[in-house]
């Protein structure tokens, strides 16, 4: 009867013990292998991104502004719409779907298929040709942004503010990866929903971070995995939730029998 007694002790003890996590802690950067050659060569990221119907265009005319400002009254969109939130912003034109995006006094500029310095050109050239004398444009493409999941701190779309913006550096905007994350696999899926691309970071690598792949597209998503000690860790926690009353329940009784029967 002792012995068993202490089983059941031993045991609950090992189950209260379980349930507490432990942090975790990666390591980053570290001097690997160099990734392979393949992996620079079928880079398909190297390319700008075009821009396409429905983008929502930001000009500005760093010289003067009020002939690139929307008549509040028309009934051209308006308005910048990025992460649910409706930003009114009387500098952003929506590209429509005959690929053209209309402009103060001008009125419409083919965009579409254009990368943003062509389309800023396009429209720095109209304007000087049309309307002003040596224009200064500024257009950016504001609706871009990349989906951030699993073991980052703060999961959500992020706008791509900037050309070039790499996985490290968005990493950072979210906050970092959580104690949970198993740095070595990390994911970007790309590509469109009937043609989907995984490609696998390794951020233990230090390599990783001239990986012309991690220069983050539009529409990528990107998935971070728990490591292996954090998912056991996890399955021994439920297990002792589950278990654990019960068991605390079985002792208490043992222990009541065991003083009744001296």
């Amino acid at each position: 009867m002792r012995q068993l007694i202490y089983i059941y002790l031993i045991s609950g003890l090992f189950l209260i013990c379980t349930s507490c996590s432990n942090k975790q802690y990666q390591v980053l950067f570290q001097q690997k292998n160099s990734i392979p050659d393949s992996a620079y060569q079928n880079a398909d990221n190297l390319n700008e991104y075009r821009i396409k119907s429905q983008d929502i265009l930001q000009v500005r005319n760093l010289q003067d502004s009020k002939y690139l400002v929307n008549d509040p009254t028309t009934t051209h969109i308006n308005t910048n719409v990025l992460g649910g939130n409706t930003v009114e912003n009387p500098n952003t034109f929506q590209v429509d779907d005959d690929g053209t995006v209309i402009l103060p006094v001008i009125g419409h500029i083919k965009v579409a298929g254009y990368t943003r310095v062509e389309a800023q050109k396009v429209v720095e050239d109209t304007y000087r040709q049309k309307l002003l004398v040596n224009p200064i444009i500024e257009l950016k493409i504001v609706n871009l942004k990349v989906t951030m999941l699993g073991e980052i701190k703060s999961q959500g779309n992020y706008p791509l503010v900037k050309s070039h913006t790499t996985l490290v550096e968005m990493i950072g905007e979210a906050g970092g990866i959580t104690d949970k994350a198993n740095e070595s696999n990390v994911q970007i899926i790309r590509g469109t929903q009937k043609d989907p691309k995984v490609i696998l970071v390794d951020l233990g690598n230090i390599q990783s971070v001239n990986d012309p792949r991690t220069i983050l597209q539009n529409g990528d998503i990107v998935y971070i995995s728990q490591n292996k000690r954090a998912a056991r860790s996890e399955n021994l926690q439920n297990f002792s939730t589950v278990f654990q009353p019960g068991l605390l329940l079985v002792n208490t009784a043992l222990i009541i029998l065991t003083l009744i029967r001296r």
